[in-house]
């Protein structure tokens, strides 16, 4: 299968470094969900809380994370589409099937939305806050459409709990870039040698 001229040019974009970073951020926001939603389940269940909106803040910041990592437009969405087809291809916790594509994809085009329109890069407290909170939101709202179906109340409540999880999430995330930047580990230059060329 051809790729487009205007594909190639999006992965053009990246970098090695940035594509790695990518791949195993996505890879880590999968690992942590089947860990975080059941603990989360204790605490909602009684209060007939969806366990994701809650459990949501703490594997949507990887999405931003690697935004703010990466630091280019579309990585956030490409996170999002990699989470989508690692969940589809091995089925782990919190798989909506075919749904899916909507349900993780959805989360990372709100983030690239958000930063698009308040013009970051996912790399302050600010864009980190409200980068996970959006994408915590969009992922509650799109899971009770598709599967809960929740009286408006509960609803509230749950978008609510959603946004909460999600600013503490963005917060975390915050912590994450920072601690990693000072590493300065995006400095290997095998990885990196077009990365001195104009940014995107």
């Amino acid at each position: 299968m051809k790729i487009s001229a205007k594909s190639r040019e999006f992965f053009k974009r990246f970098s090695v470094f940035d594509l790695i970073v990518i791949a195993i951020v996505a890879a880590l926001g999968i690992a942590i969900k089947p860990v975080i939603v059941p603990l989360v389940h204790i605490l909602t269940g009684p209060l007939f809380i969806p366990g994701g909106a809650i459990a949501g803040g703490f594997y949507m910041m990887w999405i931003v994370i690697g935004a703010g990592l990466v630091g280019k437009r579309g990585a956030a969405t490409l996170i999002a589409v990699v989470q989508a087809i690692l969940v589809i291809a091995i089925g782990v916790i919190g798989t909506h099937g075919i749904m899916s594509i909507i349900t993780y994809i959805a989360p990372g085009i709100a983030v690239e939305l958000f930063l698009l329109a308040a013009r970051q890069r996912g790399d302050n407290v600010f864009s980190c806050f409200f980068a996970v909170m959006v994408a915590n939101v969009t992922g509650t709202v799109l899971s009770n459409f598709v599967f809960f179906k929740l009286p408006v109340v509960p609803l509230i409540l749950t978008i609510a709990a959603g946004a909460l999880s999600g600013g503490l999430g963005g917060l975390l995330a915050y912590i994450v870039i920072r601690s990693i930047k000072k590493l300065n580990i995006n400095s290997f230059k095998p990885f990196n040698r077009n990365d001195n060329k104009k940014q995107n």
